[in-house]
This record gives C-alpha cells, sequence and structure tokens, in this order.
C-alpha cells in the first residue's frame, strides 16, 4: 500500500482514508464498501472534493474485481 503514499496532491487524511479504507474492506469482506466509505469519510473528517473522490472511486470497485 505504499503506492498511496506517493500519489501527489494527496492530503494526508485523504491518505489515511484510503489506507484505512482498503485494510478495512479486507479484514471485514462481509461489510459493504458504500458503509465503509461512509465511516472513512467522517473517521479522517473529509473535505466535500475528498468525500466525492472516495465515493467516485472507491464504492463502484467490487471484491469480484481483480486488484
Amino acid at each position: 500500500m505504499g503506492e498511496v503514499q506517493s500519489v501527489p496532491g494527496l492530503s494526508a487524511n485523504l491518505k489515511k482514508a484510503v489506507l484505512w479504507l482498503g485494510e478495512t474492506a479486507r479484514q471485514h469482506p462481509e461489510r459493504q464498501r458504500v458503509d465503509i466509505v461512509r465511516e472513512a469519510q467522517l473517521r479522517f473528517d473529509l473535505t466535500p472534493r475528498e468525500c466525492e473522490f472516495l465515493n467516485s472511486n472507491f464504492n463502484k470497485i467490487t471484491s469480484d474485481e481483480p486488484c
């Protein structure tokens, strides 16, 4: 997961949220992705723009898709 840390333009909170989201999704595959994304948005106090980034990039990914 080191690649998230090297992406320019991401805030520290968004980087933490992305890492947490991936870890939580792996540890709890039974949870709905949309619920994990919502929790990340609140937990890491993301801006509306950061929330939109997570919504558009992580809600559409399913566990059936290859990494």
